[in-house]
């Protein structure tokens, strides 16, 4: 007995029996939050039951297959206790009840998920908003080794650590887009993108680091040949200053940004990148996602250069939880500061360029009304978003800050250093891609980290239920509502800035196969697009949106095992590119044509 679904389920009797075939896209599967293994049943979540798969091979275009001659059981998400084991069914009558009750779940849950998606035309969002899409160099360019690129603290970290990568893999040729940019711009430009998101590899322009390790010129000449070509195709170059691959030799010379030098070093790449871009280049980010450095490669060690407390893991490189944090932040903000300063002095009349930052958080949401859980929802932002975007504004940390880490450990700003930063911006760039309830803990007595600091427990789930669906990626649980929130955020709290959506995205397994009609895609860019029109009807200055990201590439610490792009990108064949089925959504939405859902119902 098989079944695919349309608007209703069409049956025929001639198959096996005792393998039922349902077609559920991966947006309706998820792990359990309690199972840890790979081994774990999954379980689909409806609104009512949860469905645990004890049987099952899963393909990503004819979704599960069910083997009735296995029971599956059905939870009550309300009654937990509530369960119903149909082993003592016969096999037929097993598959039959089974299959009435995905199929009456699953046509509802599919009819929300198509029907519900939100209709969108390019007319709702201001005549001068900008849509476009983002990379960064280490994950898309590849030709690590080639024309004097130095090496970066990736080349380093993935290579002589890949068992810190999750597939050992390293970005030394990711999408080869060093060789490929012409096709790459000519995709931006066939969905019909305003502009393009890219970052400069610091050790490709300046092997050594510094200036005075010499400028490599054929460095340079790629990032003319890109810009000249985005400016060609009738596109603007956003261009990123520094996304997380600082040339190793600064790492070694006096621990990156652990270094107080970081910052002259880094206020030279810039003005250096000023000079040979700026003429061009309107649209400066400086840093990206600060935040995430701090947390990953400092708090946890996860991503380069992997440092950490040993009581947090053993593997790490070294490192001071309680410390080094802090110092990598302050340090980060002195070099933006520095950059901005020396961008309005010496540039901006000039070249009539904008300056700003990518930063990023989860938007937080207490875990109950309680009066605590309030104010550790208020000190997770604190201690993520305005850690960064407070002393930029107002050339302060946040007092939640200041309140809880003991001890002197979070570094303090001189006069000068407060008004170099207050006011550094001329835009301020939002990474969103999911939300968190946070939970009032006991502030910790002992293993002090940053994460212990904040009093907080960051959690997916509430009363059993999950935040919203899980994506590629257990981390990734998607919440559309939270990134209007966080725009209202970052309006209320910080003189209504110029915002833009820097980056935004969900990602997929990688499954080793051409997988191109990406739905899941397209119901979160949709959904999470909406909230952003719903923000600028509140009265929210957003100025643009990028999605993340214009194609698969390296994943940092998760390798190529999962897939952000709107573009697939065949690693196995000469990194050809495909337009998935979100890209083209995309095209039809910048098109000005109808973008929505009428009828759709469960077209798989």
């Amino acid at each position: 007995m098989g079944f695919r679904f349309s608007c209703r389920p069409v049956c025929s009797t001639t198959q096996d029996p005792s393998s039922v075939v349902v077609p559920i896209p991966a947006s309706q599967i998820s792990k359990s939050n309690a199972a840890a293994s790979a081994s774990a049943s999954p379980f689909i979540r409806c609104s009512q039951h949860l469905i645990r798969i004890k049987n099952y091979k899963y393909h990503h275009s004819t979704g599960l297959h069910l083997h009735c001659s296995y029971p599956s059981v059905f939870l009550d998400v309300h009654r937990p206790s509530a369960t119903v084991d149909h082993r003592k069914e016969t096999m037929r009558s097993k598959c039959l009840l089974l299959l009435l009750i995905i199929t009456s779940i699953y046509v509802g849950v599919s009819a929300k998920n198509h029907s519900s998606r939100p209709i969108l035309r390019r007319s709702d969002f201001p005549e001068d908003f900008i849509f476009g899409s983002a990379t960064s160099a280490y994950q898309c360019e590849g030709a690590a080794h080639e024309d004097g690129r130095g090496p970066s603290i990736w080349d380093t970290f993935s290579e002589n650590f890949p068992e810190k990568i999750l597939d050992g893999s390293n970005g030394s040729i990711a999408d080869n887009s060093y060789n490929l940019y012409k096709e790459d711009v000519n995709l931006l430009h066939q969905i019909g993108f305003h502009a393009y998101r890219f970052s400069i590899s610091w050790s490709r322009i300046l092997p050594r680091g510094d200036l005075k390790g010499g400028i490599n010129q054929a460095g340079v000449d790629y990032y003319n040949n890109l810009i000249n070509q985005l400016l060609l195709k009738g596109m603007k170059p956003f261009v990123t200053i520094f996304h997380w691959d600082l040339p190793a030799a600064l790492e070694h010379a006096y621990g990156g940004f652990l270094g107080a030098e970081i910052v002259n070093d880094f206020r030279d790449y810039a003005e250096l990148c000023f000079q040979k871009f700026g003429d061009r280049v309107k649209h400066w980010v400086t840093v990206n996602e600060p935040f995430t450095v701090v947390r990953d490669a400092y708090i946890i060690g996860q991503k380069a250069p992997g440092r950490c407390s040993s009581f947090t893991n053993p593997n790490c490189t070294g490192g001071d939880g309680a410390t080094e944090p802090y110092i990598v932040g302050h340090n980060f903000l002195l070099a933006h500061g520095a950059a901005v300063k020396i961008y309005r002095e010496k540039y901006q009349a000039i070249q009539k360029g904008k300056i700003g930052i990518a930063l990023n958080t989860e938007w937080h949401y207490p875990y109950s009304d309680s009066y605590a859980d309030k104010l550790a929802a208020a000190r997770a932002t604190a201690f993520t978003f305005d850690y960064f975007l407070e002393p930029i504004v107002y050339g302060r940390y946040p007092a939640e800050m200041v309140n809880h880490v003991k001890d002197g450990r979070l570094p303090t700003f001189t006069p000068e250093e407060s008004s170099m930063l207050k006011g550094s911006y001329d835009f301020i760039g939002l990474n969103y891609y999911l939300s968190f309830y946070v939970k009032d803990v006991r502030c910790a007595t002992e293993n002090i980290t940053m994460y212990t600091d904040r009093c907080a427990s960051i959690v997916g789930e509430r009363n059993g239920v999950p935040i919203g669906p899980t994506a590629g990626s257990s981390w990734l649980m998607i919440y559309p509502k939270g990134i209007r929130d966080l725009l209202l955020h970052a309006k209320l709290k910080y003189n209504d800035p110029v915002l833009y959506i820097t980056e935004n995205g969900v990602n997929e397994p990688n499954t080793g196969e051409i997988f191109l009609n990406d739905d899941l895609r397209i119901d979160y860019y949709a959904n999470h697009l909406k909230m952003v029109r719903d923000a600028i009807s509140m009265g929210v200055n957003v100025k643009g949106y990028f999605a993340w990201s214009l194609m698969d590439n390296f994943e940092w610490s998760e390798g190529y095992t999962v897939r952000f792009g709107i573009v697939y990108v065949d690693f196995r064949n000469g990194r050809k590119r495909y337009p998935k089925k979100s890209a083209k959504w995309f095209r039809r939405l910048l098109k000005g044509k109808y973008n929505g859902t009428k009828q759709q119902v469960a077209v798989m």
